[in-house]
């Protein structure tokens, strides 16, 4: 492999390339533990599959913008590596499957020859930073919200707050009050506003906190109406260092930050975020508005005339394009059919349309493109460039647009198949309901189980991949969610779970649904309007019928897309850490966190030192707990822990107690002074809790 690292021109991805290569070596010669080795691949973007021997690779594409040369460039690595396909994600993501565990370094460093990144794809870090996909040319936002994007996303990268959490960390920002990037449901949402000041226009957002998706959905709560600009950075670190202290580690079901805030109350949260901001690395971040410049329109100087199917152009135009915030050019939206495009049909895209638009493509939270700058002249040429590939149905993000996740395809926790009911519910809308291609107000989300990765969630009519039981048998199922939606400048709402039903009858829910609502909605009545109205009761008893299992045939005992008898095969899921419970393997890591603190403190990177010496003690106490069967649940307990059941018992002396030693993180600027203070104590520390280990092994020999 020496040949691929020579190339790369970045020492610290090259420096990272080499050190999974090695760590993928140690752990199949069987020195490092599975769990470890999880939680390291998934922070570098290698997560397991459905099919064992094979890796799902996440791409992670900060707020979805990928170059023609970077999207050719994944098209290449799918066919060399994976299965030739490239899939979008609702977090504006591209992932490739079937990957070869032993190539991944191989195709990380090709990748990063034109600065494409797996690292913190997965894993329990700050995941990708997404943002409305017309960002920049949207012609109600207050200010490009690209920028403030590509600096959170830059700034967390890497960054020692953030490695090794107790679950994933999700921000967005929408482009205005529409709210498109839905920032109720994140971790840390964000919604650009300007104010003014003595005369002075100020750039600030709006900051939604603690919003989630998964099993159990909560909106966020509005904890800034206006944030300044500056403050951006700082809050977000502020909050992180929070929720890595004090976030759950043991259980992954409530290791979310939605259930730190539902725990200890948003006052206290709120509280202690506050109480964290004089550890951040910096006070006043200083955002560069033109970090992501608008890419330059293309020159068209004469496009050819094509023959054109003009009625099928005409709705697509109407329904797929619209006007950007700079005068003269337009925005093309594709709808990509369950967010899969062929490695093929990526070549033929950008070899058709590169000379029509600009050289930025963005991929949207539905799992479809979004293309920029195209002049009106060239809009039948992208339609015809569109048509040829399968790529210019009408309607995109209308009902007739169903996002999904990719179910049982390749996931682990996948119950049910999503893809293949989603085209059926697409099919039926354009053959039963062809005039909701421009009903943008109406959504339709499915997931392979309950952890909303196709945002059922936040549906109007959702659906989630389930099981039910009869005759002795296991059959298909799916929750029908509703009620779920965007009501813009961070507000929202969780769909309600209404009934489950066999999943062959999914086609039945939405014609019961759609009918009623054309045949009882008042004239102009918004879905969610219609709902409430209603009330959830009402649709139970609609779609009651619906549940009848004693009328079960035999084609519903087998999933959409197989041909077998349906059987659930739930694997573990990956999403979340593991919690490490080797006392040989934390010891190992505390050294390895000594090593990287010294290295940040010789570097000059004091705020890195001090995070990466808090990691030392953290690691060093947990393993003396566990050697005592003590397994706390988040790093605040093992402060409280350790001070219990060693220092309190006078087993080790540490004068003050160690959480008021360790705790001296959020009391000091992150100084040259303090870092060496701190950095001592962790080494001192580190060096006790060797040798204490040391001599009970020695004990026990």
């Amino acid at each position: 492999m020496q040949s691929f690292r020579t190339e790369l021109e970045n020492p610290i991805v090259e420096k990272e390339i080499i050190e999974l290569e090695r760590k993928i070596r140690e752990y199949q010669e069987g020195k490092i533990a599975e769990e470890k080795f999880r939680s390291l691949r998934l922070a570098r973007g290698v997560y397991g599959q459905r099919q064992p021997g094979v890796q799902m690779v996440r791409i992670k594409l900060p707020f979805g913008k990928v170059t023609f040369k970077q999207l050719l460039r994944i098209a290449d690595i799918s066919d060399e590596y994976a299965s030739h396909n490239l899939h979008l994600t609702t977090r504006q993501d591209i992932q490739i499957h079937y990957v070869s565990l032993d190539r991944t370094p191989e195709l990380w460093a090709k990748l990063a020859q034109d600065d494409i990144t797996l690292r913190e794809a997965c894993g329990n870090t700050v995941r990708n930073v997404t943002a409305s996909p017309n960002a920049g040319i949207d012609p109600e936002e207050p200010f490009d919200v690209s920028p403030y994007a590509h600096a959170l996303f830059s700034y967390f990268l890497r960054n020692p707050i953030c490695q090794e959490m107790g679950r994933k960390f999700k921000v967005a920002f929408s482009s205005s009050e529409r709210d498109t990037a839905f920032s109720y449901v994140h971790d840390l949402g964000l919604i650009p506003k300007i104010r003014v000041v003595e005369g002075q226009e100020e750039r600030g957002f709006k900051v939604m906190l603690g919003g989630g998706l998964g099993a159990q959905p909560m909106i966020a709560y509005v904890v800034h109406d206006f944030l300044p600009e500056n403050q951006l950075i700082p809050y977000a670190e502020s909050v992180i260092r929070v929720f890595d202290r004090y976030g759950e580690r043991n259980n992954r079901n409530k290791a979310r930050f939605k259930f730190l805030i539902q725990k200890m109350g948003l006052e206290e949260v709120l509280r202690l975020i506050d109480e964290e901001r004089i550890a951040n690395k910096t006070k006043s971040f200083a955002i560069d508005w033109d970090a992501v410049p608008q890419p330059a329109p293309p020159v068209v100087l004469q496009v050819a005339e094509e023959p054109i199917d003009q009625f099928r152009y005409e709705i697509w135009k109407k329904t797929n394009v619209y006007s950007q915030k700079q005068v003269g050019f337009h925005s093309v939206y594709v709808k990509v059919p369950t967010g899969d495009l062929p490695t093929v049909n990526a070549r033929k895209l950008i070899d058709g349309i590169q000379q029509h638009i600009a050289d930025e493509i963005r991929i949207t939270q539905n799992q479809g493109l979004l293309l920029k700058f195209v002049r009106e002249q060239s809009l039948p040429h992208v339609f015809n460039v569109l048509d040829r590939l399968g790529l210019a149905a009408p309607g995109f993000d209308s009902v007739a647009d169903v996002t999904t996740c990719p179910g049982t395809d390749t996931c682990n926790l996948g119950i049910s198949n999503s893809t293949e009911m989603a085209r059926v519910l697409e099919q039926l809308i354009y053959d039963e309901y062809a005039d909701l291609v421009f009903n943008r107000e109406l959504k339709i989300k499915i997931s392979g189980c309950m952890n909303s990765c196709g945002q059922h969630g936040l549906a109007h009519i959702g659906f989630h991949g389930s099981s039910l039981k009869a005759s002795g048998k296991v059959v298909p199922a799916a929750q029908v969610m509703l009620g779920g939606g965007t009501l813009g400048d961070g507000l929202g709402r969780a769909a309600d779970r209404v009934v489950k039903v066999p999943s062959k009858r999914v086609t039945d829910v939405l014609r019961y649904i759609l009918d009623d609502y054309a045949a009882h909605g008042m004239e102009g009545e918004l879905f969610h309007d219609y709902y409430d109205r209603q009330t959830k009761d009402y649709f139970y008893r609609l779609l009651k019928p619906l549940a009848d299992l004693t009328t079960l045939t035999d084609d519903e005992f087998v999933d959409w897309g197989h041909e077998e008898t349906f059987h659930t095969a739930i694997g573990v899921g990956e999403c979340a850490g593991v919690v490490i419970d080797l006392v040989a393997t934390l010891l190992l890591e505390a050294k390895e966190k000594l090593d990287w603190a010294n290295a940040s403190y010789q570097a000059g990177a004091y705020a890195d030192a001090i995070y990466h010496a808090y990691s030392v003690f953290i690691s060093a106490a947990k393993a003396l707990l566990l050697d005592k069967g003590i397994n706390s649940s988040s790093h605040h307990g093992i402060l409280k822990d350790f001070d219990a059941h060693f220092v309190e018992t006078g087993e080790l002396a540490i004068a003050g107690g160690f959480g008021e030693r360790v705790l001296q993180i959020n009391k000091h600027d992150p100084s040259e002074v303090f870092a060496r203070q701190y950095l001592a104590a962790a080494i001192d520390f580190y060096e006790a809790t060797k040798a204490k280990r040391e001599v009970k092994d020695t004990v026990n020999v």
